[in-house]
Order: C-alpha cells, then sequence, then structure tokens
C-alpha cells in the first residue's frame, strides 16, 4: 500500500509540473483520479493515527482510573498517586532514561500498589508499621503486585519496577534483598518519590509535613534506603515538580470535568444533565470508593468492639469514636430505659451538661417517642426533648440550644426495647437516608451489647448490695474497707470503723411480722446513708447490723455521731410501729491505734459494740459526755 501511495504520489506531482491541455481529458482524469488516492490514503493514515492515539489515551485513562481506584481502598487520596507519577516521570526524563523505561515507570507509578489487594485490610488502614509476622503480610504487596502485571504482559519492564520499589539502596530492603545498581532504576526512582509523598502526607491522624521538610527528612536516607543521585535530583528540583505537579493536576481536573459533562449529556438524553452525572466532582468515585470501604471497616470494628467488653461505659465510649468516623454528629445521647423514662447513659460533645440531666418520659420528645413507638425520627428539632430548653415561646427558643437537628433510632434488645441511641448536629437537616439506614444497620448490635452489660451489671450489682437496702454487703464492705487501709498506710492517715446493731429488732419482727421489719431496715438505712458525710461508706453487714467506714473520723465525733444514729434508729421505730423499743448500740475501732487489718478492726468494733449491747440490756441508756470512753465504746 505504501509503494502504491507514493507511486500515485508522483504520477500527480508528474501531472501537476507538465502543461495540461483542455483538449487532453484522458491526461486530466488520470490526474484527479492519482491525486484523489493520494489524498484518500494519507487520510486514512491520519484517521488510523488519530483512532491509535485515542486508544492509547483511553487505555492510559483506564489505568490511571485503576490506580485511583486502589488508593482508595487504602484509604489514601488521588493526590498522593498524582505527585507520585508526575514527580516519577519527571525524574525520570532528567536522568534521561530510555523510551521503554520511560513507559515502564510510567506505568509503574501508577500501579505500583496494586499488589496491596492481597494484603489483609487492617495492616493496609491500620495506623503504624506493621511487625512481625504482618510485616510479612504487608510487604507480599510487591511480589503480587509483580505477577499480576507480568500477566499483562506489558511490552516494557514493569513488572521488575514493581517488584523492586521496597528495595534499598544498603541491600536492607524487600522481598529480594538487592542493593545498589543491581535494583532496577525505575524502582530506584519510585521508591525515593514514593517516600517522598507519604512523608509529605503523614501519617494516620497526623498533620501534612511541608514538602520542603519532607525533601530534608529524605535527604536523611541518602545513601542508605535511596539512591543518591536520585535523592539529589529531588533536592535540586523539587519546586519546578511541586508546580508541575500543581497544573498537570489542574489539567486533569479540567479535562475530567469535560468528559464528566459530556458523559452526562449522552447518557439518558431525556433527563436534566445531574441527574445522571453522578458524583458532581470527577474525582468524587475515589471519595466514593474510599468511604464505602471506610464503611464496611467501621461496621466491622464497631461489631468487634461491641462483643469486647461488659462494662456499658466503656463499651458505648468506643463505639462513638468508630461511629463519628461515618455518621457526623456534634453530641451523642444513649438513653437507657429506666422506671418508663429514659435516663442518659452515656453522653458526650455539646451541651454534654444539659442533655446528661435529661429524664425523657416514655412517649414524649424525640427519643421517647422513639422508645415507645419503635419508630426512627430524622432530622428532628432537638428543642422538642423534655426539659432540653426553657419553656420560651417563638425565635427566642433557639437562643438556648445551639443544636439544629436529630436522628433517632431504637435500640430493641431480645426483650424489647432497651433504650435510643440520638445524634445531635448543630446544622439544621445534618442527616440523610444514608446515614439513617447506618444506623438502623448497626443499632440492634448496639442494642444486643446494651442489655448484655445492663444484665453484667445487675449481676455485679446483686454480688456486691444488699438486696433489701440497697446498700453495699458484706462482700463489697471488706473491699473497700481493704483500699481504705491501704491508703491510711500510705498517706499514714486514720480511719474509723463503725459496728451498729439494731436493738429491739426482734422483739418488732415478732409483734409486727417481718414485713414490718424489713420497712424499718429500708428506713434506717436510708436515714443512715443521708447522715453521713459523702465520702463515708455505709454497708449492711447482715441481719439488723450495718457497718459504717469513716475517715479521719475522731473519738468525740464518733460519739455525737453514735447519739444520732441513735435517734434515727428510734424515729424509723416509730414511724413503722408507733411506739418502739427500739435502740441502737454502737461500737468503734480506729485505725491504726486499734490495728490494720479489716477483720482485726471490725472484730474489736464488734466486740465494744457487744458491751455497749450488754448495758443496753441492764437498763442502761445514759450517756456520760465527760466519759473519755477509753473501750471506744459508745453510751446510749
Amino acid at each position: 500500500m505504501t509503494v502504491v501511495a507514493c507511486v500515485l504520489g508522483l504520477l500527480a506531482m508528474m501531472f501537476a509540473t507538465r502543461t495540461w491541455e483542455a483538449d487532453n481529458p484522458r491526461r486530466l482524469v488520470l490526474y484527479f483520479i492519482a491525486a484523489s488516492a493520494g489524498v484518500a490514503y494519507v487520510g486514512r493514515r491520519e484517521h488510523g493515527r488519530t483512532k491509535a492515539e485515542r486508544t492509547a489515551r483511553l487505555h492510559m485513562r483506564t489505568v490511571e482510573a485503576l490506580a485511583l481506584a486502589i488508593e482508595a481502598m487504602q484509604h489514601s487520596s488521588g493526590d498522593h498517586l498524582q505527585l507520585v507519577r508526575v514527580y516519577a516521570i519527571e525524574l525520570g526524563r532528567r536522568l534521561k532514561l530510555p523510551p521503554d523505561e520511560m513507559e515502564a515507570l510510567r506505568m509503574a507509578a501508577l500501579l505500583h500498589n496494586i499488589g496491596k489487594l492481597a494484603v489483609p485490610r487492617h495492616l493496609n488502614a491500620g495506623a503504624g508499621l506493621p511487625v512481625g509476622e504482618e510485616f510479612g503480610n504487608a510487604r507480599i504487596h510487591t511480589v503480587v503486585g509483580a505477577a499480576i502485571l507480568e500477566s499483562v504482559r506489558f511490552p516494557f519492564p514493569v513488572a521488575p519496577i514493581v517488584r523492586s520499589h521496597h528495595e534499598r539502596w544498603d541491600g536492607a530492603g524487600y522481598p529480594d534483598g538487592l542493593a545498589g545498581e543491581k535494583i532496577p532504576i525505575g524502582a530506584r526512582i519510585l521508591a525515593a518519590v514514593d517516600e517522598l509523598a507519604a512523608i509529605a502526607a503523614g501519617g494516620a491522624g497526623q498533620a501534612h509535613v511541608p514538602l520542603e521538610e519532607a525533601v530534608l527528612r529524605l535527604t536523611e536516607q541518602s545513601g542508605l534506603a535511596f539512591d543518591p543521585k536520585v535523592v539529589a535530583m529531588l533536592a535540586k528540583h523539587w519546586r519546578e515538580l511541586e508546580e508541575l505537579a500543581a497544573r498537570e493536576a489542574e489539567r486533569e481536573s479540567q479535562v475530567s470535568a469535560t468528559l464528566v459533562e459530556e458523559a452526562s449529556r449522552a447518557a439518558l438524553p431525556g433527563l436534566p444533565a445531574k441527574a445522571c452525572a453522578g458524583p458532581e466532582r470527577p474525582g468524587d468515585f475515589v471519595s466514593s470508593i474510599a468511604a464505602a470501604r471506610m464503611e464496611a471497616e467501621t461496621v466491622f470494628e464497631i461489631s468487634s468492639d461491641l462483643g469486647n467488653s461488659l462494662n456499658l461505659d466503656e463499651t458505648l465510649s468506643a463505639f462513638s469514636i468508630r461511629l463519628k468516623r461515618i455518621v457526623p454528629f456534634s453530641s451523642i445521647a444513649a438513653y437507657i430505659v429506666r422506671d418508663e423514662e429514659l435516663v442518659p447513659e452515656y453522653v458526650s460533645g455539646d451541651n454534654f451538661r444539659l442533655i446528661a440531666s435529661l429524664r425523657i418520659p416514655m412517649g414524649e420528645g424525640l427519643s421517647g417517642w422513639t422508645a415507645a413507638n419503635r419508630r426512627a425520627i430524622l432530622n428532628g428539632d432537638p428543642c422538642r426533648e423534655p426539659g432540653y430548653v426553657e419553656p420560651v415561646y417563638g425565635s427566642d427558643a433557639r437562643r438556648f440550644s445551639p443544636l439544629r437537628s436529630a436522628i433517632c433510632v431504637p435500640l430493641e434488645g431480645l426483650h424489647g426495647v432497651v433504650g435510643v441511641l440520638t445524634l445531635y448536629h448543630t446544622d439544621e437537616q445534618a442527616y440523610t437516608d444514608e446515614h439513617l439506614r447506618l444506623l438502623q444497620t448497626i443499632s440492634p448490635k448496639v442494642a444486643l451489647s446494651v442489655e448484655n452489660a445492663l444484665a453484667f451489671r445487675r449481676a455485679e450489682s446483686s454480688a456486691t448490695t444488699d438486696y433489701l437496702t440497697n446498700l453495699p454487703n458484706a462482700r463489697a464492705l471488706f473491699l473497700h474497707l481493704d483500699r481504705e487501709l491501704a491508703r491510711c498506710r500510705r498517706l499514714s492517715a486514720s480511719v474509723t470503723v463503725m459496728v451498729c446493731d439494731l436493738d429491739g429488732f426482734k422483739d418488732i419482727n415478732d409483734r409486727f411480722g417481718h414485713l414490718e421489719g424489713n420497712r424499718i431496715l429500708k428506713i434506717f438505712a436510708l436515714g443512715l446513708q443521708d447522715s453521713c458525710r459523702e465520702y463515708d461508706y455505709v454497708a449492711r453487714m447482715g441481719g439488723d447490723e450495718f457497718v459504717i467506714v469513716a475517715p479521719g473520723l475522731t473519738d468525740p465525733a464518733a460519739v455525737q455521731r453514735g447519739a444520732s444514729l441513735n435517734e434515727l434508729a428510734r424515729a424509723a421505730g416509730r414511724q413503722v410501729c408507733g411506739d418502739s423499743p427500739l435502740s441502737l448500740s454502737v461500737g468503734y475501732a480506729i485505725c491504726p491505734e486499734d490495728g490494720c487489718d479489716a477483720e482485726k478492726l471490725l472484730a474489736e468494733a464488734d466486740r465494744r459494740m457487744y458491751l455497749q449491747k450488754q448495758r443496753h440490756h441492764q437498763g442502761d441508756f445514759s450517756l456520760d459526755a465527760g466519759d473519755t470512753l477509753p473501750s471506744r465504746q459508745v453510751t446510749l
């Protein structure tokens, strides 16, 4: 075909240089045939070249899109990939790489992380460097990436660059331990550029590092991890490369915007462009992939966390931290159903004190309605929560509420609704159907975890709490007293242990029954708690015997305390039985004077209490204020 075109072209030139006569039509026809054939061939060849170039661009953009998707799966950004690509290609040009190696470097810069598809996601997304066996799992991505690219059969050496881009100049890299110039030049360039981009991006949860500082850090590894020649070139030209990367990013954005607009118009002519254009910004598909992966990982992590602890506060705290990664909120409240109202069990964020003080009746407000009806509320008004704002009418009510919208989902356990999860936000209409879908996906797991934690709390409480008076029981008393005595030894402080026993309680049980006796115990226990200091510890040892652990209580103060407790006992008896024979015997011991062992202190206080009880049986209820009470027994 090429020969034919040349012949026809020469004929056309020959005819064109000769003077043709109007009376020679045969010559004129030959001329036009030759010219037309030449033009047609050139046109076909031009069309073929244009088509090939268009196909090549299409292939490159396909590879770029794949590379961006891979980066998004690693929670990286397109900016990282753009910097690596531009810097690597420009360094290759400045180092005068051959055309084949330049093409290989261009492709490797885009696909060097493709092998991470074979790395467990928690190693890709985790903060910090993996160690030990995990490091072995993470570094297989170079070998896997090379194997994937070898199967593509590129006409230039892409796979060796990808395999070796984590080798080190000093031979301490992986997977083959290559050193110096045994490492392919493309891999040496890619290693330095990839590290520079990683330093500039900062680690997980860390701020970005200025590029100038990143270059300085990279220079410190010159001759150790990286080729000195490549590092020197980077240090010399990084400002030019930065400007070039910025221009390239802007150009790519404009081109992508045009393609998206054309595709949206062509896809569904009957619909507005925006309806079929997908993401508003060309790079949003990267964000969509990253968001989807983040959602899957977060839901998995939340499910794992919810089963790790039976401590409700710890569970909800860890849950709220994870949840904020996928559902935004200014405040979060986990309400628990208790006695036909919702009580905030866990609160975090804005208006913490106000939300923590709420007590929401079932069926009222946003959260109460959600609990009663077992249905979610999307973008409700937080002002509707009972007690959230003062009863001010009109627009002035907004002065009391910086929160503008709320989303509520019921927490339904195996035995019904156990609570409500409510998220509040300072923006109006802050929540979408997607947020609601996520919360409804997670809420059954949260509900089951809350239900289990509450059951564990009840079991734990019953093991250390007296069922009748709700005071700590004997087991809890000994645990607390051991801690208090350890504190006293550490600080050289004192603590008083008072043992109290109700005199005449058996007679009341015999005369009025055990139910009335139980009422007396409850009334006396409540009065006992109210009369003590907030840092005193009150427990029921069993039967009608109570113990008070009072740090720093002196002898005279113990005498006065005993007298007031006796009046509480008499008042409790009168409240239930009218004219009651109840009184109180009290004995106390002080650490360190009477010992520093819990059992010894309790035994000594108990002995002195029984001495007093004997005096009561003998009819001696006198109190001598001048008595020094050498035996530490309160005479009542």
